[in-house]
């Protein structure tokens, strides 16, 4: 966990999106702390949290819960991004009354009502195997500082959104090299629910698909998308709002999925906005 601003404020609880960490919301998280109690949690599977090999969406949902209660948090502002803002949705429904608002950007969403049978296709197994290949060790953090920078997924990053992912997102080893926290084994692991539910196949595990749950959310709800973020983000939105009762929407010109990290005074402005 990680807290701006003084206790006693009205708190605000940020969740950030697969494979980053809490610090990733500096920048927001920095101006919100002027009028709320900013806590933001690493997920599990990432950064200092517990790698239990259980991540399915309710299993992220009840640890949002175990922060709020373990914070004893009443009245929160729960600001989410992607399968972030998911934990957020589902865990309103696990404590009702606990939520002042919910700011959702492009949540990970699957309309329970259109649910198809089957597996995933080929090309997302191939997209979730593919995560395996991915780089996992540095020399230093300079060097990952250096091979983010230049990838076109940061290009649009504040500098202090990608070196708060750099310096919280890996752990040194002893050799002084770097490594991933969220490794590619953690990370295919997570992903596969995810694209389980973009294709709308997501069974969830015994306690049942949680998507049916998102008609009695019982506080109000902004989801967000972004002009430049990929159509299947858009999709899920749109999923969102025929699913969410109290709600309303609100699209980011000239950002893409990880607007909070590329336009992060847009995002502290509408997440005012929001709680007027």
């Amino acid at each position: 966990m990680l807290q701006w601003g003084e206790s006693g404020k009205p708190p605000a609880l940020l969740v950030h999106g697969t494979g980053f960490v809490a610090a990733v919301w500096e920048d927001v998280a920095r101006e919100l702390a002027s009028s709320y109690t900013v806590y933001a949690l690493d997920r599990r599977g990432h950064g200092a949290s517990d790698k239990p090999g259980a991540y399915h969406f309710l299993d992220y949902a009840e640890d949002v819960c175990g922060v709020i209660d373990a914070l004893d948090l009443h009245d929160v502002y729960g600001i989410g991004h992607s399968a972030g803002a998911t934990d957020l949705l589902l865990a309103a429904n696990l404590v009702p009354g606990r939520f002042a608002r919910l700011f959702v950007m492009e949540p990970t969403v699957m309309d329970p009502r259109a649910a198809r049978t089957g597996g995933l296709d080929d090309e997302s197994v191939a997209r979730v195997q593919g995560t395996l290949r991915r780089r996992a060790e540095f020399e230093n953090a300079d060097a990952v500082f250096a091979r983010y920078r230049a990838a076109p997924s940061f290009a649009d990053w504040t500098e202090t959104s990608l070196q708060a992912y750099v310096r919280h997102g890996f752990t040194t080893l002893d050799d002084g090299r770097v490594r991933l926290c969220c490794t590619p084994e953690i990370e295919s692991a997570i992903l596969r629910p995810i694209y389980e539910a973009m294709e709308q196949v997501y069974l969830g595990d015994a306690r049942g698909n949680p998507f049916t749950k998102l008609a009695e959310i019982d506080c109000p709800v902004r989801v967000t998308t972004a002009a430049k973020s990929g159509p299947i983000y858009k999709e899920m939105a749109r999923r969102a709002v025929a699913l969410i009762p109290r709600v309303s929407t609100l699209v980011f010109d000239d950002a893409g999925h990880c607007v909070a990290q590329e336009v992060p005074e847009c995002v502290v402005k509408a997440v005012r906005e929001f709680a007027k």
